[in-house]
Order: C-alpha cells, then sequence, then structure tokens
C-alpha cells in the first residue's frame, strides 16, 4: 500500500524501517521539529527523521497540523492510509480522513487498557503480568477506534522500561506488516474497543520518579525498572540526590530490622539495603547526580555511607 508515515521516537523508527523493506510504499513522514535534548541540551533529530533522511524520504517537520495549508498539501500525495506511531500530536479530523483507508495507528497496548501518552511505563509501574500492541484505526477520540489487531506480549518478572519498550517496538513493527497486509478485511471485520477496562497512561511526570521508602520493596523496585528510561528513579542523601538504576528485592529481610522506612541496615560490594515500608531493598547501581552510573561496589570506594543513615527527603 502507498502510505504516509507520522512518528517521532525509537519506537516509530522500527515500524519505519520495518516499511522500509516491506512491500509498502512510503510517500512521506511526518516527524516532530527538532528540539533540545541531553544534558547539554542540543538540538537533536528525532530518530524517525534520522531513519527518513537516510532512507531519502521526503520530510515534513509541521510545528501545527491545523494548517489548511498543509493539509491541501498532504493531501496531494497519492497515499491509500496513514500509519501513525508515536507521533506525539494529535491528527485533526481532516487528516483522518484524507487517505481511502483512513489512518491506523500502532499502540503499545492491549487496548482499551492504557490509552494515552505512556503505556508501556504504566503497564510496568501496574504491575501488570501482560501487555501488548494493537493496531487500531483511528478516530477522534483518545485511542478509542476499533481494534484491527492484536498482539498480547508476557511482562518478565525482572523487566525494565529499556527492555519492554524494544520488544515492543519489534513487535509493533511486525504487527504493522501484517495488519497492512491484509487491511481491507481487517477493516470489514473491526471490533469496537469494550466499554470495560478503560485504564489511561498520563504521561510521566518528574515528581513520579522521587522514591518514598514507605512504599514496598516490590512497588520501588518496580518503579526503578520503569523510570530506566526516564526521568530516573531517585532519593536523597543528606543534601545530594542519588539516581538508582538497579536494585533487587531482598527475599530473606533480617527479622531484627525495625527501622524507619529509608534506613541503611546492611553495606556491601553485593548492595546497599534500604528498609522499606514493606520488605527491604539491595540498590545494586546508582548514581550521584551528575557523576558517573556506578555499580554498589565502585560506589563505595569513592562515597561514605553509613548503617544507621537515612535516605529521603527529610
Amino acid at each position: 500500500m502507498r502510505l504516509i508515515f507520522a512518528g517521532t521516537p525509537d519506537f516509530s523508527a522500527a515500524s519505519l524501517e520495518a516499511l522500509l523493506v516491506s512491500d509498502h510504499q512510503v510517500l512521506a513522514v511526518l516527524t516532530q521539529p527538532d528540539r533540545p535534548a541531553g544534558r547539554g541540551q542540543k538540538v537533536q533529530e528525532s530518530p524517525v527523521k534520522q531513519c527518513a533522511r537516510a532512507a531519502q524520504l521526503p520530510l515534513l517537520q509541521p510545528n501545527s497540523l491545523k494548517d489548511p495549508d498543509l493539509v491541501a498539501s498532504l493531501a496531494k500525495w497519492p497515499a491509500e492510509v496513514w500509519v501513525v506511531v508515536a507521533y506525539g500530536k494529535i491528527l485533526p479530523p481532516a487528516l483522518l480522513t484524507l487517505a481511502p483507508f483512513g489512518a491506523v495507528n500502532v499502540h503499545a497496548s492491549l487496548l482499551p487498557r492504557w490509552r494515552g501518552a505512556a503505556p508501556i511505563q504504566r503497564a510496568l509501574l501496574a504491575g501488570d503480568r501482560e501487555t501488548g500492541i494493537s493496531l487500531m484505526q483511528m478516530e477522534e477520540g483518545l485511542d478509542t477506534g476499533p481494534i484491527l489487531l492484536q498482539h498480547s506480549c508476557p511482562i518478565e518478572s525482572r523487566e525494565t522500561g529499556r527492555s519492554l519498550h524494544d520488544r515492543l517496538a519489534k513487535l509493533g513493527a511486525n504487527t504493522l506488516i501484517e495488519g497492512l497486509d491484509q487491511l481491507e478485511y481487517l477493516q470489514r471485520h473491526a471490533q469496537p474497543q469494550p466499554t470495560f477496562g478503560v485504564t489511561y497512561a498520563d504521561k510521566l511526570r518528574k515528581e513520579e520518579a522521587e522514591i518514598r521508602w514507605e512504599s514496598s520493596a516490590t512497588e520501588i523496585d518496580r518503579k526503578i525498572r520503569t523510570f530506566v528510561t526516564g526521568p530516573v528513579a531517585r532519593t536523597w542523601s543528606g543534601a545530594g540526590m542519588l539516581h538508582l538504576w538497579e536494585a533487587e528485592i531482598e527475599e530473606k529481610p533480617l527479622s531484627s530490622v525495625n527501622d524507619q522506612p529509608g534506613t541503611l541496615c546492611h553495606l556491601d560490594h553485593r548492595g546497599i539495603k534500604v528498609v522499606c515500608g514493606e520488605g527491604l531493598l539491595r540498590v545494586t547501581r546508582l548514581q550521584r547526580a551528575g557523576g558517573k552510573i556506578l555499580s554498589v561496589q565502585e560506589f563505595l570506594r569513592g562515597n561514605t555511607m553509613e548503617v544507621g543513615q537515612k535516605w529521603g527527603k527529610a
């Protein structure tokens, strides 16, 4: 099929790369405008832009999709369908109906669970055991359109935000190609989303990354694994901030621990054990703000930590 592709991050680039080696034809690509990113806040091109440029595809980076002139120019492309994958902008009705087969979206959840901006991270934070990919026919509502195709994906016990993202990006690309290969049939048999089981995956907020040691070790461990793709989980040690990159739940907590949540109760080369609201957590990789990511063994060589010390805001 001839298509126009709209996407921005790594997750989208995986689908664009799959399209480029498929029997489908990408006529043009839309992606978000270049923006500052990273520690140096240098202006960076999106992964989708880099992929499109490498393939020498026509590329558009509009600041707004509501410009009538933009809609008129896009209408000139003989696209049969639009493909949208984590573009980051809501398509107005004029674009949703521009192609004969409308617009389809690759969404990283089993809709109607986790509609919205951060489905991968919200599934991890909630402790879901399963997620997946939904290929959806787009309509004006937020991820409310009928389902064309779904494939599930188990969430492993030590899954991180990065590992789950990468697995779903690959599954999303495969699901997209499968769906486009039989799009006419799938549209005739599209299934409306059920009205029950709807949840929303709000965009992650920086303040959510702060560890509350009153939570259980299970919840804190889940948060650390989820936030490795940013914003990284964090806590306070005295006046300084620590970023926590890896941790493990202590399977055999010390029965004598009666300290307040956030108290360090044991330190060795295997980890820093911290008292939680329920259970113990052993932190194994961490980072001073602005410093390098270190194993706990490396970290303790240059940083003084003591049993009885408390992490978290005073």
